[in-house]
């Protein structure tokens, strides 16, 4: 652990001097999705008071190349100055398409059902180097300003128009990844940004030789009413693929990053409960698994209607007043900022979680939460010779403090994750 800390000294999360994928400690990689450009200081001012690090929001061609070989950055440079001020660093999706370099198409409408006119993903060779190009104007206006380009949004279903085409997506991300290293070598740039896995998707993506442009492989692993560790046996499958795909001589693995993953709070997926508790396990359990950068969608709910799907992803609501997923993600950030993770602490049954974080200090906090229905556990820990309590923060940062009684730590596992600050006590990884 000394080694792991003495890198992030010398390379520290500080994102003024670098565009990487952040590390592996929290708050650095909490994200959150937006769905405006200029203004919502008021917004910006919450995110950045809840923890978290991260906005992802959609960098539209369309409104930027006002006029062929004319680009018009004005309100990408508000958005990404009111980022700076409050230490808030952007993805920004390279999306979508152009009518002044495609055609209109007829595609089906992903709701209704019903035909409808849109303008074509970029598929012509004209269409498709008028956005590398864009793409590549775009990576060195903001060179060294801490962006993460994400190629495309969910290209394996309705968003790529008039229907989905893994080699047609592959020709422009390959195009634009080309144009954005002519220009910013340093750039950080991840894709396919897919709707799930999608296997078939993936493999030809993978297989196709893209890997030696990318920092990372994105997905979005949404589950409807299933909580986040059910995504395990999808990331490790993916993981797997992509070890195989890299090309020989990258030294490190190709991370996977979650650029977008939520549930609703509609009354049909999960409640405000369930949805504070799935925000914060979201980020512990992408933790454990290795994950660097996730986007939790959405920050705030996008209309009234308390049933509407997408209406109600939201961390607030839309008046600002927070959720209690709010108030959990604020508590995370709070309480393990600084923290990496070391180990997951083995208990009786899977469905229970301890985790084990230190800082670069050594010192310990432990993150305890249960899959299963709650019910209470005798957490196993050494006593030390001098008496002292151990610190519980509730999931919505409640303070109480426990004792032990012969070794052993009394505590109900619930599904919003309690922080224990253990003090004097420390636990060891098991040989």
């Amino acid at each position: 652990m000394r080694g792991f800390y003495a890198f992030l000294l010398l390379y520290p999360p500080a994102w003024t001097t670098s565009a990487q994928l952040p590390p592996l400690v929290l708050p650095e990689g909490v994200g959150v999705n937006i769905h405006f450009v200029t203004g919502h200081e008021a917004d910006l001012d919450m995110i950045a008071r809840a923890g978290f690090r991260f906005i992802r929001m959609d960098f539209s061609w369309e409104s930027i190349e006002s006029r062929r070989g004319h680009y018009d950055w004005t309100a990408y440079e508000e958005l990404t100055r009111n980022l700076e001020r409050r230490q808030l660093r952007p993805l920004y999706i390279l999306d979508y398409s152009h009518p002044l370099y495609e055609d209109r198409v007829q595609t089906t409408n992903p709701i209704t059902g019903r035909p409808e006119i849109q303008v074509a993903s970029p598929r012509k060779p004209e269409s498709i180097q008028a956005f590398a190009r864009w793409a590549a104007a775009a990576a060195g206006r903001y060179a060294g300003r801490g962006v993460v380009w994400e190629i495309w949004n969910e290209p394996n279903i309705f968003f790529w128009r008039p229907r989905p085409n893994v080699e047609e997506y592959l020709q422009l991300a390959e195009a634009t990844c080309q144009a954005i290293r002519e220009t910013d070598p340093q750039a950080t740039l991840i894709a396919p940004s897919l709707s799930g896995f999608d296997p078939p998707f993936m493999d030809r993506f993978l297989s196709s030789g893209i890997l030696r442009h990318l920092d990372g492989v994105s997905v979005h692993p949404y589950r409807f009413r299933q909580p986040p560790e059910t995504a395990e046996p999808d990331y490790r499958r993916l993981r797997q693929a992509i070890d195989q795909s890299t090309p020989p001589g990258r030294r490190k693995p190709i991370p996977i990053v979650s650029s977008e993953w939520g549930w609703s709070t509609d009354g049909k997926d999960v409640t405000e409960e369930q949805q504070a508790a799935y925000l914060v396990r979201q980020q512990l359990f992408h933790l454990w698994m290795g994950i660097p950068l996730s986007i939790w969608y959405d920050w705030k709910n996008d209309g009234p209607d308390p049933h509407e799907r997408e209406h109600n992803f939201g961390t607030v609501h839309p008046d600002l007043t927070p959720k209690p997923a709010y108030r959990a993600v604020q508590t995370m950030t709070r309480e393990l900022s600084g923290y990496a993770l070391w180990f997951r602490h083995n208990l009786e049954r899977p469905e229970d979680w301890w985790l084990v974080l230190t800082n670069a200090s050594g010192r310990q906090k432990w993150v305890a939460w249960s899959i299963a229905p709650p019910r209470p556990v005798l957490l196993p820990v050494a006593q030390p010779q001098e008496k002292s309590p151990v610190r519980l923060v509730t999931g919505l940062g409640e303070i109480q403090n426990l004792w032990l009684t012969n070794g052993l730590l009394a505590l109900t596992l619930e599904s919003l994750p309690v922080y224990l600050d253990p003090a004097s006590f420390r636990l060891e990884k098991a040989k």
